[in-house]
């Protein structure tokens, strides 16, 4: 996983696993290891979501 994940597929892959443990797919083993995942997916969506949120004010600040 990399900064270069586009937010779709890392939020595509979070559901992924949230509908594995919810249907209780994944050994404790392997839910250990989809959380650390997880938080590296949910932290880039969040980063990006934050990067893009400043880009959209700086654009509005600069059109007026």
């Amino acid at each position: 996983m990399n900064d270069e994940m586009k937010y779709e597929e890392a939020l595509a892959q979070l559901e992924t696993i949230v509908r594995k443990m919810e249907a209780n797919e994944l050994d404790i083993d392997e839910i250990a290891a989809q959380l650390k995942t997880a938080q590296r997916l949910i932290k880039l969506c969040r980063d990006k979501l934050t990067k893009t949120e400043a880009e959209l004010l700086e654009e509005q600040t600069d059109g007026q």
